[in-house]
């Protein structure tokens, strides 16, 4: 297996982020939550296990906290060989689209007409200011969830909270997401919120508020430009401007 889509040390210094994460980044790795983090790590890595993605941190070197606009809030990261890429519900390019992707790719294409030739990656929408913010940022493979409590969530909640400062659209697809959002308290006044439920098959076309037919890419871009703020190219060419 390719150790360029698998972790394969806990020296988190070497984890690239924006200058302007990198307080909040800094303050989690040397507290004692984080500590206990990267030692449950290292003994999973010291076990044998196989732990995705190679960056866990990638969404905070292509998303500077002063661009974000938007900010979509995914659960954990693919569990699958070679799908996880550091940015919550993106795949590389070349990947097989899994099936909550396919239905984020039918919703732009019901909405906005999106190219069926898609890659998948969503690159293009974190370096025009969206953050793809899983609350866990690791997993073992073939084990979904495997490292929620281990510690990532308090550093995901600290990324959101500095999100908070300024007005941006969250996206929250499901009860996880949506319920973080309340936990939190983030401003209402400030942000526009867009929820609907979750793009997996289970739940895409269910509940009061469905991810498929929601509209929330069309709305987005329709607030941001209420508030003067440049628009999001949902669309753009995602084969290109890999990072």
């Amino acid at each position: 297996m390719s150790s360029n889509i698998r972790l394969t040390s806990i020296d988190w210094r070497s984890w690239s982020v924006t200058p302007d994460w990198q307080a909040i980044v800094e303050r989690f790795f040397t507290s004692a939550a984080g500590i206990q983090l990267l030692t449950r790590l290292q003994q999973r890595l010291d076990a044998g296990a196989v732990v995705y993605p190679a960056e866990p941190l990638r969404m905070l070197a292509l998303t500077p906290l002063k661009q974000v606009r938007v900010v979509v809030v995914g659960q954990d990261p693919y569990h699958g060989s070679g799908q996880a890429e550091g940015l919550a519900f993106s795949v590389p390019q070349g990947r097989v689209i899994p099936p909550s992707l396919r239905n984020i790719r039918k919703e732009l294409t019901r909405s906005l007409g999106a190219s069926p030739q898609w890659s998948g990656s969503l690159v293009s929408w974190a370096t025009q200011g969206v953050l793809l913010l899983n609350t866990v940022l690791t997993v073992e493979d073939g084990k979904p969830a495997s490292h929620s409590g281990l510690g990532w969530e308090i550093l995901t909640q600290n990324a959101l909270k500095a999100c908070d400062q300024q007005s941006k659209v969250f996206m929250l697809w499901g009860n996880h997401a949506q319920a973080l959002a309340l936990q939190l308290n983030l401003d209402k006044s400030r942000h526009q919120f867009l929820s609907a439920t979750h793009p997996s098959p289970l739940s895409a076309t269910r509940g009061t508020t469905p991810f498929m037919g929601c509209n929330h890419f069309q709305k987005a871009n329709e607030w941001l430009e209420q508030k003067k703020q440049q628009k999001i190219d949902w669309l753009v060419d995602l084969n290109k401007n890999m990072a």
